[in-house]
């Protein structure tokens, strides 16, 4: 059967073919690929959805999820993600965590082996660097809204659509338009751009048209706003109960500013929102009310929605993967995100089509704004990318000195009410640096500690781990008892299906212990909510992540060397208003 089918699609695409052209004869030449099959003009992509068959057109909607990392082709994970492309013959895919090129070499096979183009997406919230190995490692959203600059949102919008494009991804799942204003929320926290309504729309938007200006497709995610829960939607449903009226002066501000910047793409979320529901327990992703009628006929929304993925446990576990898609797309969704068995989805979707219970005029314009949008990407002239060019491009040092600038402004001081920042800042200091990590444990601080000893401080490092039993705190309180001063750096980062984002109890209490007793100070390497857990909190530095850049600026704020000018787009109740910062000036190049 999909011998028959393949032959169809190719025959429908042999109809509309104009010319391989120079470009994609070029491409080949050059880089020993196949120059893609047709090379189409608008109207003939108009044309191309009227004659694909049926199975092809549902294909074209299913967008399964593959590893970036290194495969040979004959691996047997290989073979099956290369079957998705060829025989099941879907429309796009999703790319994870590689290096730069061994995501190229993959997206070039796979689009070698697709009669049409692929359209290719990842995660790139923040830049790069979240997927793609070596790349230029911005700082989260939250840590760019504390520098204060839309400017710097739509500059990482920008090298991320420059690196992206350059190892053959299209379309960024990003930027995140969700508003945290929920401290308690264990998966969006720093990789949302504030709290403020008006501040987020604005960095939303400029980070849409980074990304859109310089050849990448965006996407406002997660519709209608999943800032507000204290529920993970990869482990079960979450509902936010807020009114239609918070709803229209919150959460849905930033997402009106992404569709008046033209954003391409909009992610619905898992979630339940009995306000907007047309069932009080029935999930964004799969209700009308929501997709259609407020998305589409309320804010005006023309581009293409597509679902978060299909096998999260916020859907999955009621509805199935298969039935969840049928639903999803009768919502309003065009493109059906990582499910976890595509063949399954593409029956289910061609079952109800040829049922009735999805017309094929629904299916088509679904086709039909997908095929536009590879048109408008070229990917029907051009669908390979030359691997000699990607080291010019991705973690390129100009790149990089962007990221730097960004990470140093981002770093906010919310209070130092006994002066050890100042301290610290001021001469060379006895330091014992205590760090915590959960899966970066045996990595956190390492910059933070090798800067601190080359400014002349004299440090001692000893690492807590999620593990760690009550001999290492005894430890922990014997280095921190012999030191003049103490870093706590703590790293506690939002992740899928853990369901939580805080300190252990023992560690918020061993901070608590030393500020009331010694000159202390906690530096943040990622949720600023951490510092709500520690009632006697005298100094407080949030550096965002805990990449080495981050630890760079961190150790370069605490010797004094560069300023501390940022503000927190965040509220961290009762203490610090949104907007709260202390200004220090800095003695080195800025």
């Amino acid at each position: 059967m999909h011998r028959l089918h393949r032959a169809s699609l190719f025959a429908a695409l042999a109809a509309l073919t104009l010319s391989a052209g120079p470009l994609g004869a070029q491409t080949s030449r050059r880089f020993g690929l196949r120059a893609d099959p047709a090379v189409l003009d608008s109207a003939a992509v108009e044309r191309l959805a009227d004659t694909l068959p049926l199975r092809a057109r549902v294909a074209q909607l299913v967008m399964p999820w593959i590893p970036g990392s290194y495969a040979a082709f004959d691996d047997s994970a290989f073979t099956v993600m290369q079957g998705w492309v060829d025989s099941l013959e879907v429309g796009g895919i999703i790319v994870s965590i590689g290096s730069p090129l061994d995501v190229a070499m993959k997206l070039n096979r796979l689009q070698y082996r697709s009669v049409l183009p692929l359209l290719v997406a990842a995660a790139f919230e923040s830049g790069t660097s979240i997927r793609l190995t070596g790349a230029t490692p911005f700082p989260s959203n939250m840590a760019v809204a504390a520098g204060g600059r839309e400017q710097d949102a739509y500059e990482v919008g920008r090298v991320t659509a420059l690196e992206g494009r350059s190892v053959g991804v299209h379309l960024a799942f990003a930027p995140v338009a969700d508003i945290n204003n929920n401290p308690a929320n264990p998966i969006i926290n720093t990789r949302s751009f504030g709290e403020d309504p008006a501040a987020v729309g604005r960095l939303v938007s400029a980070a849409v048209r980074g990304l859109q200006e310089n050849g990448m497709l965006a996407t406002a995610k997660h519709f209608p706003g999943h800032g507000d829960t204290e529920t993970d939607s990869h482990i079960a449903l979450p509902v936010i109960k807020a009114t239609w009226p918070r709803f229209d002066s919150l959460e849905l501000v930033p997402f009106r500013a992404a569709v008046d910047a033209g954003v391409a793409f909009v992610m619905s979320a898992h979630l339940a929102a009995p306000a907007l529901a047309s069932a009080p327990d029935r999930p964004a992703t799969l209700d009308p009310a929501v997709m259609s009628q407020l998305l589409r006929d309320s804010l005006h929304f023309g581009g293409m929605v597509v679902t978060d993925a299909l096998e999260m446990g916020g859907i999955v576990s009621k509805y199935g993967a298969a039935e969840a898609a049928v639903l999803a797309f009768e919502a309003g969704a065009d493109l059906l995100l990582q499910p976890t068995d595509p063949g399954a989805v593409i029956e289910a979707m061609v079952t109800a089509v040829e049922s009735g219970r999805i017309s094929e005029e629904r299916l088509d314009r679904s086709v039909r704004r997908l095929l536009r949008l590879k048109h408008r990407l070229g990917l029907f002239a051009r669908r390979y990318v030359p691997l000699d060019s990607v080291p010019e491009v991705v973690g390129s040092g100009r790149f990089l000195e962007a990221a730097r600038d960004i990470a140093q402004r981002s770093l906010v001081l919310a209070v130092d009410s006994l002066g050890s920042v100042d301290s610290l800042r001021s001469g060379r200091r006895s330091i014992a640096l205590v760090t915590y990590g959960e899966d970066n444990a045996a990595t956190v601080g390492g910059t933070l500690h090798r800067r601190l000893r080359d400014a002349g401080h004299r440090v001692t490092l000893f690492r807590l781990w999620p593990a760690s039993g009550e001999a290492s705190f005894d430890s922990a309180r014997a280095v921190i008892r012999r030191s003049e001063y103490t870093v706590f750096a703590a790293s506690v980062r939002v992740s899928a299906w853990k369901g939580s984002v805080g300190l252990p109890d023992q560690v918020a209490e061993l901070i608590d212990r030393t500020m009331r007793r010694r000159n202390a100070v906690l530096v943040s390497l990622g949720s600023p909510y951490i510092g709500l857990q520690v009632a006697h909190l005298r100094s407080y530095l949030i550096a965002w992540d805990s990449r080495s850049l981050a630890e760079w600026a961190a150790a370069r704020a605490l010797t004094g060397e560069a300023s501390i000018t940022g503000r927190l787009p965040v509220s961290l109740p009762p203490r610090f208003p949104v907007g709260s910062g202390l200004q220090r000036a800095g003695r080195g190049w800025e």
